[in-house]
């Protein structure tokens, strides 16, 4: 008997023989190439004779696959390998906790012990990280001991799997010179556009500036129009989303513009202490231009002689009212995108053990 076959018969001990029918193929050698590490015999060979499951009603094991709409391994991997150095995720639970593997731990992926983090605890504040201080199976088997039930099933939610096997998504390319240089030092459009290239075919939308203009009743800065001009709509680290200028779809610019300022003057009405802005065309209102995938709004306080004068402001979606930003359209991105800077509606790009240089990008939107 291989060890693959002592893993499934351990496992199949502690939860019951596969489920019925083929389960989901897995390149494991595509899979460990994307990763850059090899994974635990264990896992492998359960997932392989098993498929995703649904382990005691309580977690779930998640394997290489796409389930459309629901579920991508690839992308679920990366958001969680960004949770803390060294650990990748294999598992999750029904109360929103995350299994992972601690690769620090050992060399030998097979040594390498579970953790889990517990959302109610980090939503309490408290340390979210249980260590078990052992590998997959040995990690279950106490699971089974401290009450989890001993049964498994095919995973219920993923009944639109990708055909075949889960196929890795493209590397990204290493960082230039040029960008790692972008990324040091430099400020203004020229900088942006050595650390992200643009897009060879920036969307604007279907009109003229002095369409927009005239819709708006108001010219907007002019770093605001070369900066459109040289990327376009699109979005910026997978969070800061800029509106087609020139369109007049309900996503566009004009039409954001026009239904946020009357959100917002709703909402002021009701809860003035919590909505303390004024709105264009008020007198110095905002006029908001981008928006965070979390509501966030980046906006102009119209204040000044000219456009170019308007400084800028976030108006939160969770939280107070916080002051106008310093510096200017571009050099606020190169700021944030570098980690200089944070504030409510743009967090920080990368976690303190990340490099930055792994989530700056811009994601043109497809027209």
């Amino acid at each position: 008997m291989n060890a693959s076959d002592s893993h499934v018969t351990a496992f199949a001990d502690l939860f019951g023989p596969p489920p019925a029918g083929p389960a989901v193929p897995v390149d494991w050698a595509a899979v460990e190439s994307w990763l850059g590490l090899r994974l635990p015999a264990d896992y492998k060979a359960v997932a392989s004779a098993y498929g995703p499951l649904d382990i005691g009603e309580h977690l779930w094991l998640h394997t290489p696959c796409g389930n459309k709409g629901w579920f991508d391994y690839g992308t679920w991997v990366l958001e969680g390998r960004r949770d803390a150095p060294g650990v990748i995720p294999f598992g999750a639970t029904r109360t929103a906790d995350t299994l992972y593997w601690d690769t620090t731990a050992s060399a030998d992926p097979d040594r390498w012990p579970v953790v889990l983090r517990c959302q109610d605890d980090e939503n309490a504040g408290r340390d979210p990280w249980r260590r078990f201080g052992t590998p997959l199976l040995p990690t279950l088997v106490r699971l089974v001991a401290e009450g989890l039930r001993p049964s498994a099933v095919r995973t219920a939610f993923l009944t639109d799997l990708e055909p075949g096997a889960w196929t890795p998504p493209a590397r990204r390319p290493e960082p230039t010179p040029e960008q790692r240089a972008a990324f040091a030092e430099g400020s203004g459009l020229e900088t942006l556009i050595a650390l992200v290239p643009p897009p060879a075919a920036p969307d604007l939308g279907e009109h003229t500036w002095d369409w927009l203009y005239e819709r708006l009743g108001t010219r907007l800065p002019t770093e605001y129009v070369d900066f459109m001009k040289a990327y376009g709509a699109g979005c910026w680290a997978d969070w800061l989303s800029f509106n087609t200028p020139l369109g007049p779809d309900k996503y566009d610019l004009a039409p954001v513009v026009e239904w946020f300022g009357d959100a917002y003057r709703d909402r002021r009405t009701r809860f003035p202490q919590f909505n303390p802005l004024a709105v264009w065309p008020e007198p110095g209102g905002f006029l908001p231009f981008a928006d965070s995938i979390d509501g966030d709004q980046l906006c102009w306080l119209t204040e000044g002689a000219t456009p170019d004068d308007w400084p800028l402001i976030v108006v939160p979606r969770h939280a107070q009212q916080g002051p106008p930003l310093p510096g200017t359209l571009t050099d606020v991105l190169l700021d944030w995108l570098r980690g200089h800077f944070t504030t409510e509606g743009l967090p920080r790009v990368a976690e303190p053990h990340e490099d930055a240089l792994d989530h700056i990008g811009f994601a043109p939107f497809v027209v």
